[in-house]
């Protein structure tokens, strides 16, 4: 049994691997310049202000720097990771909303508990198969969307095409065995402050 788990671990850290090297854009946003409804412009802006915030969570302490992410999307900020207390959490909280160009911030910071193996085997194996899902389902464009798992709560953060790619993303998260939830945090293409021509 504890072979089989391992043996599903290290699939997952392959495929998100594999899929975290292609779907980087030339700027680092997650997302690829290429397939990316945002402009150029736009895409710029995002990635100068998520390297300003986590250099800003980095000053304030070292560790957040592989304990804390953030995405920014269209001025949006999303900020997930774990931190040793509701303190902290506020305090990076504050931080993102003082950057200049923000619109939105939405922490999905957790607290900090004792690590948890299987839990966390779980999470990496959820994680996997949703990407997979999307890659494999041609109505989705899977590289628009970033996904991180915490305690079998999958959050989705991304730009959709259509309101029926939106659907059919959190209808594929919700099919996984084992999701307790599904927080999305899709932005609609009609939705984008400016749009690709």
């Amino acid at each position: 049994m504890k072979n089989k788990i391992l043996i599903l671990i290290l699939i997952g850290f392959i495929i998100s691997g594999c899929i975290g090297v292609g779907s980087k854009g030339l700027f680092g946003t997650g997302v690829s310049v290429a397939l990316d409804p945002r402009t150029v412009g736009t895409q710029i802006d995002d990635s100068i202000m998520q390297k300003i915030i986590s250099a800003k969570i980095f000053a304030k302490d070292k560790n957040y720097i592989l304990a804390v992410k953030t995405k920014v999307l269209d001025g949006r900020i999303f900020i997930t990771g774990k931190v040793d207390n509701p303190e902290e959490k506020l305090l990076i909280t504050k931080l993102a909303w003082e950057t200049k160009g923000a619109r939105s911030v939405r922490n999905d910071i957790k607290i900090k508990e004792e690590f948890n193996f299987k839990q966390s085997a779980k999470d990496v194996l959820i994680t996997s198969q949703l990407r997979t899902a999307i890659i494999v389902n041609k109505n989705i464009k899977a590289t628009n969307y970033q996904i991180d798992t915490y305690k079998k709560k999958i959050y989705i953060y991304g730009i959709a095409l259509t309101s029926e790619e939106k659907d059919l993303v959190i209808s594929e998260a919700k099919e996984i065995v084992d999701v307790e939830d599904v927080i999305a945090s899709i932005i609609l293409l009609e939705d984008l402050r400016i749009q690709r021509d």
